[in-house]
């Protein structure tokens, strides 16, 4: 039953749970929760790099939905945390698929928020006969647009969160912040990548809501992740062609998909979402007038359990 106070499930704990070597060097943390004869459900957390929490188990019905989420390459759980070899896209795409085939799922709904929507898309455009339809939050396309605006653009917003991230960085190396931060993150050095990492870490954190939140604990493991993995990323540009996922959306066109946007998010700001509905007309977007980018906000997170609950009924979105 919904829990009418949070529009969220009640919370959840796992019924399985475990790891899975997906390459010499990488483990991955796998959780599944609710119906194990339900309709499976592939969740993809955002980040790069931040993981799972226990309240992504929520937006299902988990009398209805076999849910399995995993904390990607170097995020959370998997192991080890904040590494950047060996991870790239297509090997997170190739980890879903490990990942399908462990749990002998045919076919699956993918949802996924931030660079989970992105990694969604791709996911989808690789192996679109392993797809039911898809729940997308926060669009990121991983342009060099976005990037930019994601380090840049945002001062207009949060001028003083700008000033906090370029304060580290001497004028000289400010031309190309990117590369700047790149090459504090990737440091062997802790007293030189660890300060790297929390300022961007906390660059992010601070503009996920539309409303001030109250602060939460400080994270080493959050911020290694987040810090290395999104910069990692962003410098490689998301491992894609120019504006890929758009360009390919034919691949998937004939799916059902809900699109959850933020209109004040200013981390995955509202054009990326319009872009992608225009490209795809079939898909339903849902732009949320009160909200940022945060899952959590209440008409975020209304909207994805609306999204779950009509495929639930229908196997479409309206």
């Amino acid at each position: 039953m919904l829990d009418m106070t949070t529009s969220l499930f009640p919370p959840i704990a796992p019924s399985r749970h475990g790891t899975l070597a997906v390459d010499d060097l990488h483990t991955i943390y796998w959780e599944e929760v609710g119906n194990p004869a339900g309709v499976p459900v592939i969740f993809l957390h955002g980040g790069p790099g931040a993981g799972l929490s226990p309240q992504h188990r929520r937006f299902f019905d988990p009398a209805h939905y076999r849910v399995i989420l995993f904390d990607q390459r170097g995020a959370g759980k998997s192991t080890p945390l904040g590494e950047c070899r060996n991870n790239t896209t297509p090997l997170l795409i190739a980890d879903i698929e490990r990942l399908r085939a462990l749990f002998g799922v045919e076919r699956w709904l993918v949802f996924g928020g931030s660079w989970g929507s992105t990694l969604a898309l791709a996911y989808g455009q690789a192996h679109p006969d392993r797809c039911l339809g898809f729940v997308l939050r926060g669009i990121f396309l991983c342009t060099q647009a976005e990037i930019d605006w994601f380090i840049h653009g945002v001062q207009w917003f949060y001028p003083e969160l700008y000033a906090d991230f370029i304060a580290p960085i001497p004028e000289a190396e400010r031309g190309d912040l990117l590369q700047a931060y790149v090459r504090r993150i990737m440091s062997d050095d802790p007293a030189v990548y660890w300060p790297a990492v929390r300022a961007w870490s906390n660059f992010e954190g601070r503009r996920v809501f539309l409303l001030p939140q109250p602060e939460e604990a400080p994270s080493d493991a959050l911020d290694l992740g987040i810090g290395r993995l999104e910069s990692h990323y962003m410098a490689a540009l998301g491992f894609f062609d120019d504006d890929q996922l758009i360009r390919d959306i034919g691949r998937i066109a004939h799916l059902p998909a809900v699109i959850v946007q933020g209109r004040y998010d200013v981390i995955c700001p509202p054009l990326s979402a319009w872009r992608l509905q225009q490209a795809w007309p079939t898909s339903v977007l849902k732009m949320i007038a009160d909200a940022g980018h945060g899952a959590m906000e209440t008409g975020i997170s209304s909207a994805l359990v609306a999204a779950t609950e009509q495929f639930r009924v229908g196997g479409r979105f309206s």
